[in-house]
């Protein structure tokens, strides 16, 4: 079961992303996704262990963005592959067989080769134009979401990212979409995320988990 709200980690530095992922399983994230770029593989592990020890005392799922061999070596709980990664068939053959994979589309095709090519679940956007993307392709919207959940017709979890603020949630829903990963809004202010988890319907909203130490 794939959580609904995908908390995508953010920061000035390495420090500022561990610092946010703590901040976000504190407010109630079922998931968090590590997503450091330019960084080498040995300071990229270092990182991924410290945020599985963060991760796993709030009992919040970690997927590690790009690197499916960090994924396996610190058993996170998944791997997301942007579309110039490893194509997940690969990546399935290196992994726990517990361990999901999510992958990013920008289209109709590109959400229906990642359903042939088994899944979890795909990541699709952008939504709207953010500033953590280069080079970004063509913005969907709540017609381009329509238009591609519209022929689709799958099973496959369906996540909208880019940009997504608390007012787009309902409208969003609405197209079909099944989730939604989120940067942004959230790390301007984690309290957002118990308030997109209600609107989700996210079962983290009747089922919160709280360690205290």
């Amino acid at each position: 079961m794939i959580p609904k709200l995908h908390y995508i980690s953010q920061g000035n530095s390495p420090k500022e992303h561990l610092e946010n992922i703590q901040k976000a399983c504190t407010s109630g994230a079922e998931l968090v996704q590590l997503r450091l770029k330019n960084i080498s593989d040995k300071k990229l592990l270092k990182l991924a262990q410290e945020a599985r020890d963060i991760t796993a005392h709030f009992q919040t799922r970690l997927i590690i963005n790009d690197n499916y061999k960090i994924a396996r070596e610190i058993k996170a709980d998944g791997v997301h592959l942007g579309k110039s990664d490893t194509c997940p068939t690969i990546a399935r053959k290196h992994l726990y067989t517990w361990q999901f994979i999510g992958g990013t589309a920008n289209n109709l095709q590109d959400c229906e080769a990642l359903i042939e090519k088994e899944a979890d679940y795909i990541s699709l956007g952008p939504f709207r134009l953010t500033e953590t993307k280069e080079n970004l392709p063509l913005v969907l919207g709540l017609d381009g979401y329509s238009a591609i959940i519209d022929v689709l017709n799958t099973e496959t979890p369906i996540i909208g990212v880019g940009g997504i603020t608390l007012e787009d949630v309902t409208a969003i829903l609405e197209t079909g979409i099944s989730g939604l990963a989120v940067s942004g809004e959230i790390t301007r202010n984690f309290n957002t995320i118990r308030k997109f988890n209600q609107m989700l319907n996210a079962s983290s909203a009747a089922e919160q988990r709280y360690t205290f130490e």
